[in-house]
């Protein structure tokens, strides 16, 4: 208690004097915790109580700072446990999150055991793929659709902000974001509905690198992690430090997964790490044998050479062999022919009717009536004349009218000859002698439109010499072409040697061998098979005799000559028929004549990326 107008002087000068230089009574009591003093209590009481009340009013104050001084050791104590509990959590965190050497792994840790640690609504991971950013893991969620809208926004406004370089944060305000940045963050607000969202680049930790030579480089970037408050606009407490923890440790262990899954052969040096048995003593004999057997069994792919050919699909055509097109636009009226019908060239395969060229002849007919009876009319008039009265000037008009009509009866006659050999081309006729092989020809032609150069039939003579088309895929041309060329250099007349067995005689003794004698200029698209170059393949006709030879087996007619089981065969071999065939292209190690289409699509779609 000090009294009104009272204070006591320094004992050495200088020293400041403590007084109450007031009309008030001052009642004094400190806030002391474990640590000392805290604070102090001042109260200034009016003049005129009794000494007791004053003694009073100085416990009333010293209970209330004990209060005061007891509530701040239970506040200095609760944070103690807090910060104990936040230590927990970031040991365990940076424990668990650099356990896995698996970016994946890794990602779901982070996600997970970050949004525990920063205790907001959703953490997602995206990391960088080459030139293309994957939303990896999203906290609390272990499959997601990753084709979802929410899910392509973020992916979205996670890679312009990675290509940027910069920390988004967002709560609310666009005016200082970047254009791209702008709109890609309003069009995942828009359909997230997040209250606040945070986009932090990862990059590679390099301990040579200083924080501007780090900060720029967009090389080393890792990908991005996205912090989500979903519910309340406010940031806890201690967030911002939080997320700088879950940032640089992530950055670190996303670095070492990568570094330790870019290691050369992983795969196989993790299995030879894992597999300690093979070299215990009692196997290591066994080891031995199958390392030296793995050994041989790739010097024998490697070095031992093997007969190399290009397999390809293709058709048994004869070499006669046309198309039938439709001459006029028009509809097919008639076809006199069957499938397999024989026909000879010149005979009638097929008639039009073309409803216009009808038209142009009835209209033409119609002005060639009227010109004979205009002409008729014209010579009526001349002899209707009297030859004393008439002038010179009337009969050289009469004339010249019969002359201008005789004219255009002449032209309109050219005009007629020309439309009857039109009509006549309405009736189509075969090219060449054969028979037809296009099937359910009458059912497809009967009644129906075609228009000029419409191919409506295909005719081919089976009694002439027969050839081979196949057609070989592009990406396997590079074998033929090379071959071609090392055969040609030793002989220009040098042919690529086929072998080829036809689908209905599959069996090894009855293959046939051939020659190309001609390849297409360019490739051409042919269903799945995708780009095919057409080649020729023309073959002894004598080797359709082991072919002739089953037949005549089957029919159990021992006594028929070749000619005859080879003309038989050739009369009841199908147009069209499907081939395998083989093109020699040398020879080869087995190694690469086995896997030669592993290799290549190793060197296309992945030695070529890089």
């Amino acid at each position: 208690l000090v009294a009104p107008h009272s204070g006591a002087g320094g004992d050495e000068e200088g020293e400041e004097a403590a007084a109450n230089p007031t009309e008030y009574l001052l009642v004094v009591a400190p806030i002391k915790t474990d640590r000392g003093v805290d604070g102090l209590v001042e109260v200034f009481q009016r003049v005129g109580a009794r000494p007791t009340t004053q003694r009073g009013y100085l416990r009333f104050l010293v209970q209330i700072c004990e209060l005061a001084g007891e509530y701040l050791k239970t506040r200095r104590l609760r944070h103690f446990v807090t910060k104990q509990t936040l230590w927990e959590q970031l040991e365990g965190f940076t424990a668990s999150v650099h356990t896995k050497l698996d970016s994946r792994q890794t990602a779901f840790t982070i996600a997970n055991e970050g949004r525990r640690l920063i205790g907001c609504d959703r953490v997602t991971v995206v990391l960088r793929k080459g030139p293309k950013y994957v939303v990896e893991a999203i906290s609390g969620q272990d499959t997601f659709d990753k084709r979802s809208n929410i899910v392509r926004m973020l992916r979205e406004l996670s890679t312009v902000v990675a290509r940027s370089g910069e920390d988004l944060w967002y709560n609310g305000d666009t005016a200082n974001l970047a254009p791209q940045v702008e709109k890609a963050v309003n069009a995942y607000v828009d359909e997230s509905h997040t209250k606040q969202i945070a986009v932090l680049p990862l990059r590679e930790i390099d301990p040579h690198a200083d924080d501007k030579t780090r900060k720029r480089s967009h090389e080393n970037m890792l990908g991005a992690i996205v912090i989500e408050q979903l519910v309340d606009s406010r940031p806890p407490e201690g967030m911002l430090q939080r997320v700088d923890v879950v940032r640089r440790h992530s950055a670190t262990a996303l670095t070492n997964a990568q570094a330790h899954e870019g290691l050369f052969l992983l795969p196989l040096w993790s299995l030879i790490g894992k597999s300690r048995v093979l070299v215990t003593a009692r196997n290591l004999p066994k080891t031995i044998l199958a390392a030296i057997a793995l050994a041989g069994a790739i010097t024998f792919l490697s070095l031992f050479p093997w007969d190399f050919t290009v397999t390809a699909s293709g058709n048994l055509l004869p070499e006669s062999r046309r198309d039938v097109f439709a001459a006029l636009n028009g509809v097919i009226i008639d076809v006199p022919v069957v499938e397999g019908q024989t026909v000879k060239k010149g005979q009638f395969v097929a008639t039009q009717r073309s409803t216009e060229l009808d038209e142009k002849v009835v209209q033409l007919q119609g002005q060639m009536a009227a010109n004979v009876k205009a002409e008729r009319a014209a010579r009526d008039a001349r002899s209707a004349l009297d030859p004393t009265l008439a002038t010179e000037a009337e009969r050289l008009e009469v004339q010249s009218e019969i002359d201008r009509i005789q004219i255009e009866a002449a032209f309109q006659k050219k005009q007629y000859d020309l439309l009857a050999a039109e009509k006549e081309r309405l009736k189509i006729a075969s090219p060449i002698d054969g028979k037809v092989v296009t099937s359910r020809v009458r059912e497809l032609l009967k009644d129906r439109p075609v228009n000029a150069g419409t191919r409506i039939m295909h005719i081919a003579d089976p009694t002439t010499d027969w050839e081979l088309q196949i057609d070989v895929p592009e990406a396997k041309m590079g074998h033929v072409v090379r071959q071609l060329q090392t055969i040609q250099a030793k002989d220009p007349k040098a042919q690529l040697q086929v072998t080829f067995i036809l689908a209905t005689h599959p069996d090894p003794e009855d293959k046939l061998h051939g020659r190309v004698i001609f390849d297409a200029p360019s490739a051409e698209v042919k269903g799945e098979e995708g780009n095919t170059v057409r080649m020729t393949v023309a073959f002894d006709q004598n080797e359709l005799l082991k072919v002739a030879e089953g037949m005549v087996a089957e029919a159990g007619s021992p006594g028929m000559s070749n000619a005859a089981a080879l003309a038989a065969l050739k009369r009841n071999l199908k147009v069209g028929a499907d081939v395998k065939a083989k093109i020699h292209c040398g020879r080869e190690p087995v190694g690469y004549v086995l896997f030669h289409e592993l290799w290549e699509f190793i060197q296309s779609r992945i030695l070529f990326r890089f």
